[in-house]
């Protein structure tokens, strides 16, 4: 499966959702930040999740934190599209990876994609 898109198409979307991301919250919360512009994951994270054994792929989920701020989660797939996650009982390591970059306020550089 093809997942790549266009530069026109992603920066059309992105605009769109920057134009639209405080709008679709309901009022206690608008103006604070809950949903990010992106999020700066380190290529370490990617690779530790795709080097485990049977990955084929990651997913992302959301999640929120305390503060009520939205957060990619990744984690790997295996070939029949079950997550692959740590197994603490069993003493197995599986990664998962959130602790990214998150903007606002760790912002990357102006692109066509953020401006």
């Amino acid at each position: 499966m093809a997942h790549e898109i266009t530069l026109d198409k992603a920066i059309a979307m992105t605009t769109h959702y920057r134009r639209l991301r405080d709008g679709i919250l309901s009022d206690p919360y608008k103006g604070k930040n809950i949903l990010p512009l992106s999020e700066t994951f380190d290529r370490s994270a990617v690779d530790r999740i795709l080097a485990q054994e049977h990955c084929v792929s990651f997913r992302i989920y959301y999640g929120m934190d305390d503060e009520n701020l939205m957060h990619a989660i990744l984690v790997g797939v295996d070939k029949e599209g079950r997550d692959i996650l740590p197994k603490e009982a069993a003493g197995e390591e599986g990664e998962i990876a959130e602790e990214a970059k998150r903007c606002p306020n760790d912002c990357p550089p102006e692109s066509p994609l953020n401006g």
